[in-house]
């Protein structure tokens, strides 16, 4: 290709190879806003189409440059010259080219080798299964193929990518090969009211997501369960859970691995709650004297199935969630029917001693009260009413 552009048009390609693959991530932040005004929603695919569009952009305008230099040379020689300078002008040209294609060849490889470390990075820990698409396959092979052959340092070398993208590719790769973890990540605290909204919940409830998930099915299976679409297409929603991993990412690794938060501790409300239901009958058992063994025997039995659901949620940022808290309907010489239904609301105050706001709308009603802990057991208070929690593990 250098031989048959010539040293002039070659020259200025290879110039522009280097700088467009310098400026292709600064300047991609120019086409992240102006793609989804051309039907690109997704953030994956905005992300990573953008700066090859800047790199192509700007490589057109260098080749367009190198064209109409090579021209006015061609031009200058051919009508300007005698045919002695104009053959050894082409003679020398096309010489030149060869050598300068050469370094152009090597530009594109280090291009080329850059791109396929980038992507197979996460291809090669979230899509390694042999039921994925062949362009994937591929991927993951050319990836591997860079480590076998040694390209993989010049990769490296000329990595643009910040550290955190690697990072949340490690993060990725953790979650997809150990599915058990998603108990443990809907449970870390900045996530603990993100987790309870009703996309999120939706997709923790969906069978077919969460049977992929544990089978390691291929990751477009994955992407494309019609609960997780609207997870990951939603810029807002993509981009609030991108910084909350980017902030606090170091806890969240560690979080995942042993289970404690160093950057969170535990010794306050938030986090997941179970209901205890042997507790709760003592503390009901205490406001009523002649609350007799058969009669606790009698309400265990009935409150064990009922509050078998029942978590109390507490965020960072202030959200309280009280899930599956049940109504019991009593009739004469009828058993007792059940009715369960959700409370969101606020809390405030500090420890030991926090204040509670709730409403339901299913239970068309309001609640308001108190929750005391004591080590890891949360007492709540609503008038005569007393629940009783254990922090989840």
């Amino acid at each position: 290709m250098g031989m048959r552009q010539g040293a002039i048009r070659a020259a200025i390609s290879f110039l522009g190879i280097i700088i467009s693959g310098l400026l292709a991530c600064p300047l991609a932040g120019v086409f992240r806003s102006v793609l989804p005004h051309l039907g690109v929603h997704s953030p994956a695919a905005v992300w990573l189409f953008s700066p090859v569009l800047v790199f192509v952009v700007l490589l057109a305008i260098f080749k367009s440059l190198g064209l109409w230099a090579h021209h006015k040379a061609e031009v200058f020689y051919k009508y300007r010259t005698d045919d002695a300078s104009l053959i050894r002008w082409m003679w020398l040209n096309k010489r030149l080219g060869l050598g300068v294609g050469l370094l152009n060849g090597l530009a594109y490889l280090a291009l080329v080798t850059t791109v396929i470390y980038g992507l197979s990075y996460w291809t090669v820990q979230i899509a390694s299964s042999d039921e994925e698409r062949w362009p994937v396959r591929l991927l993951n092979r050319m990836g591997r193929d860079l480590e076998s052959t040694g390209l993989i340092k010049l990769a490296r070398a000329l990595n643009p990518l910040p550290p955190f993208y690697f990072q949340a590719a490690d993060l990725a790769g953790l979650l997809y090969q150990n599915p058990q973890l998603s108990d443990r990540l809907a449970a870390y605290p900045p996530f603990l009211s993100l987790a309870q909204s009703s996309d999120f919940q939706q997709l923790g409830q969906d069978a077919d997501f969460q049977n992929a998930w544990k089978s390691r099915a291929p990751i477009g299976q994955l992407l494309d369960n019609p609960k997780a679409q609207p997870l990951w297409r939603d810029p807002a929603k993509a981009t609030a859970l991108w910084n909350l991993v980017r902030t606090n990412y170091e806890d969240l690794t560690n979080y995942l691995q042993t289970g404690r938060s160093e950057k969170f501790p535990a010794d306050t409300i938030v986090g997941r709650w179970d209901f205890n239901v042997f507790a709760s009958l003592i503390a009901l058992g205490q406001t009523q004297p002649n609350f007799s063994t058969s009669d606790m025997l009698a309400m265990q039995a009935l409150w064990t199935p009922a509050y078998s659901n029942t978590v109390f949620v507490a965020g960072l940022d202030g959200q309280a969630f009280l899930d599956n808290l049940p109504h019991f309907n009593t009739q004469p010489n009828q058993p007792p029917t059940v009715e369960t239904a959700s409370w969101r609301g606020q809390w405030s105050g500090g420890d030991p001693q926090y204040v509670l706001s709730l409403t339901s709308s299913a239970a068309n009603g309001n609640k308001s009260g108190t929750a005391t802990i004591t080590a890891d057991r949360l007492t709540m208070k609503f008038g005569s009413e007393t629940l009783v929690f254990d922090r989840e593990k």
